[in-house]
């Protein structure tokens, strides 16, 4: 990905700090996809219809995912297993992460209990895996041996993908990140759980922002432009409604699955 560079990440001391990237989004079309959430189906006719929608353009074709791939929706293991495998023909992709997958993450490591995984959907991205933990404990008995198939089960590429995501993509003129940016902030020194859950902090501020910012994390009814901030989480599990914004020539268009 050529035009894609490393933008200097967060001085802030801490363990495998998540990739901030650059982009050159002059002479491209980018399409950016809000929180799927284990809507494999969605994403998949929406990626039909920006590969429609893209025909007209000429140059650079990218695709940025915002994060919540996992969880509350029913197909996460297949959602993780598509954006594996390579973009529509003719683009590229970028997937972040989002505050889903670092819960999920934190539960395969020990970090949080199982309870806190589940507490926010995380049940529905086991049955994707094939795993009823109920079943299991009436087969297995103690949370610890439960806790120690269950991540036995998650594919190794699904974690090592979850682990690699970055957490944000910036150009001249855009910032595309889970949920936000804390204003007044540097992006580079921008801390990286406001990026992956900062709220009413952000909002608050949205028209002192001095880029454009495209995220997701909050859902909403209608996407609306906001001060200089725009949110396209529609809520695709509870909806059925996932929505991509396409951007070329700092024009933007929505468009829906």
């Amino acid at each position: 990905m050529p035009y894609v560079t490393l933008f200097q990440r967060s001085r802030k001391p801490q363990a495998a700090a998540r990739q901030r990237l650059e982009i050159d989004m002059r002479g491209a079309v980018v399409y950016a996809i809000g929180d799927v959430h284990g809507c494999y189906k969605e994403l998949r006719a929406l990626e039909q219809k920006i590969l429609l929608d893209s025909a007209p353009f000429e140059g650079r074709k990218l695709i940025i995912m915002l994060g919540d791939y996992v969880d509350r929706g029913p197909q996460s293991a297949r959602v993780l297993d598509h954006l594996l495998a390579p973009p529509l023909q003719g683009f590229q992709r970028i997937c972040l992460a989002g505050n889903h997958e670092v819960v999920m993450l934190n539960y395969l490591d020990g970090i949080i209990s199982r309870e806190s995984w589940l507490a926010i959907g995380g049940l529905q991205t086991l049955f994707s895996y094939g795993v009823d933990p109920e079943r299991m404990a009436d087969l297995y008995g103690s949370n610890e041996e439960v806790d120690r198939r269950i991540r036995e089960i998650i594919p190794a590429d699904h974690v090592s993908f979850m682990r690699a995501l970055p957490v944000m993509v910036c150009s001249a003129k855009f910032v595309f990140v889970h949920a936000g940016i804390r204003p007044g902030i540097d992006l580079a020194t921008q801390d990286e759980d406001d990026l992956l859950n900062i709220r009413s902090e952000f909002f608050e501020a949205a028209h002192l922002l001095d880029r454009y910012v495209v995220h997701g994390h909050t859902p909403v009814d209608t996407p609306k432009l906001e001060g200089r901030r725009l949110g396209i989480d529609t809520g695709a599990f509870q909806t059925g409604q996932l929505t991509a914004l396409r951007i070329v020539n700092n024009r933007a268009r929505l468009i829906f699955s």
